[in-house]
């Protein structure tokens, strides 16, 4: 069976990542779209409720604080003391006065009925009565039994209107506010009922947009106080197709049929007085609208997969084009590898695994150089060539971590090799001689006590050291070591060897200080002869070697700030250089060595840069004879101040307006031309011929950034212009601004821009 391409593959997996989660979108759209369209028109509906709660229980509340104010009046409390008759006009006027005050609009309030049963009297809107001739006596009596003090009841309308107008009520039941009289009193004979009639409670919800078919009002009894159906009133709830026990809390939601329908009901209990507010809401209406929207979910779904699809068939060509063209660079075409019952991944696997054979094959090389590289550095340490502050590094770098750590005292040995009338050796045997020389140097001595020898100049030098601190017991241990390997050499050769033996040093820094001091010392052969080991310290009253006072490091620091034209940094380290020259105890002719060494090496930069002799000194005569006629180290300051060093700084800086922006030009110029190379600084500073510390400072006096970031932000310039305009692969990219790995590529764009590359590509995209 013929296998499928990965391609094919590719196509078919995004045919089925599309479809996946365009289905799973648009179900879990549909059922959250209905499930939150009937949330809402709960939420909704319970808003509603409470909104209808509060402004029935204000009209309440209202209805109580008049009424309380009617039975707590003086005019009141005075009647219920004595009978009333048709001569008590005054008494009753004022009740009536009373009364009429809470009958108010607002209120709905259509009748207040004062009984007082232990006199005998009742008075309402039509007038005085005999209580006990009343029609509904016996029903009104009864509200006496009540066991609250006060409380809201729904009674027959017609129990509070007389024969002669018994037809004018105008609805068949009243909400009655009860209260029991005399309030204060143990004894209660009299009552005193506010009367709201139960159907202007539905002119309330029409103010609150609720007048609509589904919406009732039922007492703590469950008895219905408000309903559109107006002959349902007074009727308990199970009349309306509800069931009182589904009813039972203080709020809530649940659906039940009523009718041929199933309705989702709202409800709310009154803290006030007990009264529960419940609405109904047909399920069928909601559900319509849920599939309104399952319908334009479905369309939106097909699109979606339509374009979906399209999609994944032109980003599975577009991935696959790198794949191709990989394939076309490493030289395969898919027929060979359909041939090979293969796949694509398998023969780039191939061709990976034999690059990978190549680069072990390479780094097995380069590990065959190390100790070649090792020995370039060591001689360049002990030659002086490279910063003390720099030796740390370098020797870590080539494992020597251990000794860095552990070796307190150090010292230089040097080898070289006397040669005699009767050694049956020549001087033209020297170089072979040398090499097995050092061979045995390190076989002898353990490599945690030396660092690697090298041959410099027919000598072999050796830096040993030890934990030691004893200045007196290293130095014993040290030529111990150098007879015994004199011996060695001498046994093993038949080669007479010298050796000599530098100061104890802790600082790895000094090497060529130690290195210089070992060669001094077998200067000294002169005058001891042949095979013989020479200590410093026995040729130099126990000082370090002369130079040790000549600070190289300083001095280059100095040219670089002249060059610079930063004159306080160059004053700073020309008063630092003569300091530390000016500090060791030599005598005044051993002074002026440094000295003369230090202007001769400004005369030296100062040609190099074409500057005229004259332009620093107008005044015929030598510039050396004037220092050496110094003798304080106050004018030797002042005069290299005066005639030398701030001259060629004012020089230096009127060339640098000129230079600087020059340089600055060249060094971007570079950068646009080779960003995509492995270019340094330093590699910049040999191109133009200047030294790369200066460039430095030029560079970031111009542009206000370093070589390093002037490149960094350059590649990411080119980077986005990249992911912008082509559909470069971002490995692609990386490869292409000399990142080994693509992930260092994407954390580094993701630091300096705030995004990965992919998410840039697709803002701009979408931009």
């Amino acid at each position: 069976m013929r296998s499928l391409t990965f391609l094919s593959k590719l196509t078919m997996f995004g045919f089925l990542l599309a479809t996946v989660p365009v289905i799973f979108i648009g179900a879990f759209a549909y059922v959250t779209s209905s499930n939150e369209i009937q949330k809402n028109v709960n939420a909704g509906k319970m808003q509603l409720i409470m909104q209808i709660n509060s402004n029935v229980e204000q009209k309440l509340t209202t209805v109580n604080h008049t009424l309380n104010q009617v039975i707590n009046s003086s005019v009141l409390k005075k009647a219920l003391n004595r009978p009333l008759t048709v001569d008590d006009f005054m008494i009753y006027d004022e009740l009536r006065g009373e009364i009429r005050h809470m009958q108010s609009f607002d209120t709905r309030l259509e009748d207040v009925v004062l009984i007082n049963g232990r006199h005998n009297w009742m008075i309402k809107n039509s007038g005085l009565y005999a209580f006990d001739e009343y029609a509904h006596y016996d029903e009104l009596a009864g509200l006496l039994q009540t066991p609250e003090g006060t409380s809201w009841t729904l009674n027959p309308s017609d129990w509070f209107y007389s024969e002669e107008a018994a037809g004018s009520a105008s609805c068949g039941y009243s909400v009655s506010l009860v209260k029991k009289l005399p309030t204060a009193g143990l004894e209660k004979y009299g009552l005193a009922l506010a009367n709201i009639p139960a159907c202007s409670l539905q002119e309330l919800l029409e103010e609150d947009g609720a007048a609509d078919s589904s919406f009732m009002i039922l007492d703590d009894h469950y008895r219905i106080l408000l309903h559109p159906d107006h002959s349902l009133i007074g009727s308990p709830v199970s009349e309306a197709g509800l069931r009182a026990e589904r009813l039972t809390g203080s709020s809530g939601q649940f659906t039940a049929p009523i009718g041929q329908e199933d309705y989702s009901l709202t409800y709310y209990r009154s803290e006030l007085n007990g009264w529960i507010y419940l609405s109904a809401t047909s399920i069928a209406g909601m559900t319509k609208e849920s599939n309104k929207i399952g319908s334009y979910t479905l369309y939106v779904c097909l699109l979606m997969l339509a374009v979906s699809m399209l999609l994944a068939w032109m980003g599975s060509r577009r991935m696959y084009s790198p794949i191709r063209l990989l394939l076309n660079q490493i030289g395969e075409r898919l027929t060979d590898i359909r041939k090979r019952r293969t796949n694509e991944f398998q023969a780039i696997g191939e061709r990976v695994t034999h690059l990978f054979q190549s680069k072990t094959e390479l780094e097995k090389e380069l590990r065959q150089h190390l100790p070649q590289v090792r020995a370039f550095f060591f001689m360049k340490a002990l030659q002086g060539h490279v910063r003390p502050s720099e030796v740390a590094d370098k020797l870590r770098q080539f494992g020597y971590g251990a000794q860095l750590q552990e070796w307190k005292t150090m010292a230089a040995v040097t080898l070289q090799i006397d040669f005699s009338e009767d050694s049956r050796y020549s001087k033209d045997d020297r170089e072979l001689l040398l090499f097995a020389i050092h061979n045995i140097v390190e076989e002898l001595v353990p490599a945690g006590e030396r660092l690697a020898p090298v041959v410099m100049d027919q000598t072999i030098v050796a830096i040993v050291g030890s934990a030691e601190t004893d200045h007196a017991a290293f130095h014993d241990w040290a030529l111990a070591l150098s007879e015994h390997a004199q011996r060695q050499i001498d046994g093993c050769l038949s080669v007479r060897v010298s050796i000599g033996i530098s100061l104890p040093f802790g600082s790895f820094g000094a090497m060529a200080i130690a290195c210089r001091e070992g060669l001094e010392a077998l200067k000294h052969r002169i005058k001891l002869g042949e095979a013989v080991i020479i200590p410093y310290a026995n040729v130099n009253a126990g000082k370090h070697y002369l130079n040790v006072n000549y600070p190289a490091h300083l001095e280059n620091e100095l040219m670089d700030a002249i060059k610079l034209a930063d004159k306080e940094k160059a004053k700073e380290l020309l008063r630092a250089f003569l300091q530390a020259v000016l500090e060791a105890e030599l005598s005044p002719r051993e002074y002026q060595i440094p000295l003369a060494r230090l202007l001769g090496n400004l005369l030296v930069a100062m040609q190099e840069s074409g500057i005229s002799p004259s332009q620093l000194h107008p005044m015929k005569g030598s510039m050396l004879e004037e220092l050496l006629a110094l003798h304080t180290a106050a004018e030797i300051g002042d005069w290299f101040w005066t005639r030398a060093v701030r001259p060629m700084a004012d020089i230096f800086k009127d060339r640098q307006e000129a230079q600087y922006h020059n340089l600055s030009e060249q060094i971007i110029d570079l950068v646009q031309r080779h960003y995509d190379t492995d270019l340094t600084l330093e590699e910049c500073a040999a191109r133009l011929h200047y030294n790369a510390n200066y460039l430095s400072s030029v560079f970031r006096k111009e542009t206000s950034y370093s070589f390093t970031e002037y490149l960094t932000m350059y590649r990411f310039r080119m980077a986005k212009k990249w992911l912008e305009g082509s559909e470069m692969p971002i490995k692609d990219i990386a490869a292409k601004l000399c990142y080994n790995n693509p992930q260092n590529f994407i954390r580094s764009f993701r630091k300096q821009e705030g995004m990965t590359p992919g998410q840039y590509r697709e803002r701009k995209r979408i931009g």
